[in-house]
């Protein structure tokens, strides 16, 4: 199965800092299957941090989504679509197409894995994951972070993997590690060369 990443622009000034939850709770309502699917993975936006708990966008935002390619036209649906996430309102425009590319070197804003809040069991498990993937890659891990869904905290952690095979790569980027993969966690991505 091929997986593909789609890029829907964002048109719009702000969004909440932390709209992983709502963006996705807004994209379940819109296309019910994708509740409870093990096959979505969608990326929060980047912005710039407003200091109000909001983030400015930028004319090049997207909505980053990576889902196996016979899924595409069920989530082609979202295009154009305006959408009112936790006050905030965006509109979707019509998304690019891409095929993942391998990388050595991939990062995730956030990963969480259930029950592990601290930097050393965390890596561990990381580092089983890997291992149940049969992925070979060397993590690095970032900074804490934390975020809101419904009414719990979730931590997690900045990760990057290191040393990846373009096979390896391509399933960490297709997978991801851990949970909440819905609302922004454990969506790899390739590591510019400078970064």
């Amino acid at each position: 199965m091929i997986y593909i990443e789609l890029r829907f622009p964002v048109i719009g000034n702000a969004l909440p800092s932390d709209h992983g939850y709502a963006m996705f709770s807004i994209i379940s309502k819109l296309i019910p299957e994708a509740h409870g699917s093990d096959w979505l993975a969608v990326e929060t936006i980047p912005g710039t941090t407003r200091g109000d708990g909001g983030l400015h966008l930028g004319p090049r935002a997207r909505l980053k989504m990576r889902l196996p390619q016979d899924r595409v036209p069920l989530m082609l649906k979202l295009a154009g679509k305006r959408l009112d996430v936790s006050g905030y309102g965006v509109r979707l425009g019509v998304p690019q197409v891409f095929l993942l590319k391998p990388a050595s070197s991939l990062y995730a804003r956030c990963v969480t894995i259930k029950k592990f809040t601290e930097p050393e069991p965390f890596l561990d498990a990381v580092a089983r994951k890997l291992d149940e993937l049969g992925i070979k890659g060397e993590p690095d891990i970032g900074p804490r972070r934390a975020f809101r869904v419904a009414n719990h905290t979730i931590v997690g952690f900045g990760l990057k993997v290191h040393d990846l095979s373009d096979e390896g790569s391509i399933i960490l980027q297709e997978r991801g590690i851990g949970g909440r993969r819905h609302m922004g966690c454990g969506f790899f991505v390739p590591i510019l060369k400078g970064r």
